[in-house]
């Protein structure tokens, strides 16, 4: 990464270079998602980046337009920041992620931490493994986006933001004709 050197020839010059706390340096770009949590997990909105975007730069994009619908935004580490919490209060948003206390830690995150720590925070939280967390692997899986079948950033985005229109529509037709399981997408797509 440090070279500037593509992994591959013939790879996507769009794409860029990113860190990931999982992943380590990763090439390529990156799909960011909101969901709904309960019975019935769909994507609510969604954006596409380089890789090289931080997580916390999408949240606008991805939280604004569900502002007023949702109450609480559970979000994982890459999140914690001071103006996220601030933007997210001002649309009446409570932001929940991974939060931690340090020295001279100032009482409006001593609360921000409190209300994490607490059992609703830790419940809310935990919603992000059975919602946010399969739904990416799901999108992945059914439309085959791991590896992009279109180059360039702009071909790139419009291709996985059309996958997650699908997947949405698609379970809003399963909703409509009373299927047993909305989610259910594959076979309605003949996948």
């Amino acid at each position: 990464m440090t070279q500037n050197v593509l992994p591959i020839s013939g790879i996507d010059v769009d794409a860029r270079w990113g860190y990931s706390k999982p992943k380590g340096w990763v090439f390529g770009y990156k799909l960011h998602m909101s969901c709904s949590t309960g019975k019935l997990i769909v994507p609510l909105s969604a954006d596409f980046t380089t890789a090289n975007i931080s997580d916390n730069g999408s949240y606008r994009s991805l939280v604004m337009p569900i502002a007023g619908f949702v109450e609480n935004v559970a979000a994982d580490p890459a999140y914690d920041d001071g103006n996220l919490y601030k933007d997210s209060r001002k649309c009446n948003l409570r932001l929940i992620c991974t939060i931690k206390k340090y020295d001279s830690t100032p009482p409006d995150r001593l609360e921000l931490i409190k209300f994490y720590n607490s059992r609703k925070g830790q419940s809310i939280y935990a919603n992000r493994k059975i919602s946010i967390e399969p739904l990416f692997e799901i999108v992945k899986d059914i439309f085959h986006i791991r590896i992009s079948p279109v180059k360039g950033f702009e071909n790139t985005r419009s291709f996985v933001l059309v996958c997650v229109l699908v997947y949405q529509l698609t379970v809003y037709y399963n909703c409509m004709t009373e299927q047993e399981n909305p989610r259910r997408v594959k076979r309605v797509l003949c996948c």
